[in-house]
């Protein structure tokens, strides 16, 4: 049986460039980055370099990369770090309905502290309004935290307009960039962004290592505290391999995105075209236009969304439901409850995530299955439209 992979939102290949830029880091070169003597200079330059391919990949500084164990320690180091250095200034924050679960989980857990958060909404197709986020803005405001891309919809928010707003009221700007770096080019400069978060298993790195860009200047309270590792803002010993790896898929994404953009934007499309030609009752989730290039969510009406998942597994596609922090909960997704999708639709929801390895026919098959599975799932469904006429 043929195995489709479509979920490169939860999770990516290691890139075989990036293994093998790692391998010496797991055999011979085990050398302490910290250590003054030899073995520790010897992977110390190899830490430094990959600090300026993440930073290339931001048009960033190297001094302004922090290396985390992933994009949640990046969103927390990021949120909590600034919440806890800017006190004394204020204590409100302002971040959206559907950020991923470790901005959302953070952002309650400084509530517990005491600390006020404003969750924007979101309109039909998971976008913020801009009026919105001005007037919510107070005095006591110290930070906004508004995602870049949005994992399950692929909706791409208006970062640009949204670090001006913030630059312009001496507010810090946060965004959990973690799916779309490496899918659309961004320059942290131009956007005014303060702090980015990004992760190495979404770009074809390793897992268990991520970055968070700090921009020259900014304030921040770290929440490990230890040695003096990444100029004191984040303790312990550095995961070199990880690192290095890190290193490497921001520089092959960096050599490779705009093909990457185009070629994943075509098949998304050819996608979407296809199933919507076979198939009627299906709906997209999300804007149609301002959205990752990898990205197709869609909405099958009078199908559970989980069983549909199941039968394209036995046919070999790996897709999802939604996010792969939220499996195994049952209600309906977060973020397409918080759009205003209706439930009967959000629960018949899959989001087809496309990667590098992904091909035509890849697509093909998928189309080519695809209706006949619907079909069957809705032939047993008793709120089917075509049912109700079967019964009379």
């Amino acid at each position: 049986m043929k195995k489709i992979y479509m979920d490169y939102n939860a999770t990516t290949p290691l890139h075989p460039d990036v293994l093998d830029a790692m391998l010496p880091f797991l055999r011979g070169n085990f050398g302490n980055p910290s250590s003054i003597h030899w073995a520790g200079r010897d992977v110390k330059k190899y830490i430094e370099a990959s600090r300026e391919k993440v930073a290339n990949l931001l048009n960033g500084d190297p001094s302004e990369i922090v290396f985390t164990g992933g994009g949640s320690e990046s969103d927390n180091l990021a949120i909590k770090g600034a919440a806890f250095a800017l006190r004394e200034k204020g204590n409100h924050i302002i971040t959206t309905q559907v950020e991923h679960p470790a901005v959302l989980n953070t952002c309650e857990y400084m509530e517990e502290l005491g600390y006020e958060v404003t969750y924007l909404p979101v309109d039909h197709e998971g976008m913020i309004d801009l009026d919105e986020l001005r007037a919510s803005i107070t005095n006591r405001t110290i930070l906004l935290s508004v995602m870049y891309g949005n994992n399950e919809t692929g909706t791409i928010f208006p970062i640009e307009e949204i670090g001006r707003i913030a630059s312009d009221r001496g507010i810090l700007f946060h965004t959990d960039a973690v799916q779309a770096v490496g899918k659309t080019s961004m320059d942290v400069n131009t956007l005014k962004i303060d702090l980015l978060s990004l992760s190495g298993h979404k770009l074809y790195g390793p897992k268990g290592v991520g970055s968070l860009y700090v921009k020259k200047g900014t304030r921040l309270t770290p929440l490990i505290h230890g040695g003096h590792q990444e100029g004191g803002r984040r303790a312990g010993t550095e995961n070199t391999p990880g690192i290095v790896g890190l290193g490497k898929a921001c520089e092959i994404a960096n050599g490779d995105m705009e093909f990457q953009s185009g070629y994943l934007t075509k098949l998304r499309e050819r996608l979407h075209e296809g199933i919507m030609e076979k198939l009627d009752h299906v709906v997209l989730n999300g804007h149609p236009e301002k959205r990752l290039p990898n990205t197709l969510n869609l909405g099958f009406k009078f199908v559970e969304g989980e069983a549909l998942l199941i039968h394209l597994d036995l046919e070999g596609i790996a897709v999802s439901t939604g996010s792969a922090c939220s499996s195994g909960s049952m209600g309906p997704s977060p973020v397409l409850t918080a759009m205003g999708i209706p439930p009967e639709v959000a629960q018949g929801s899959i989001r087809f995530t496309l990667g590098r390895d992904n091909t035509e026919e890849d697509i093909q098959h998928t189309v080519d299955v695809l209706p006949n599975i619907v079909s069957k799932l809705r032939s047993i469904s008793p709120i089917y439209p075509g049912k109700r006429n079967e019964l009379g």
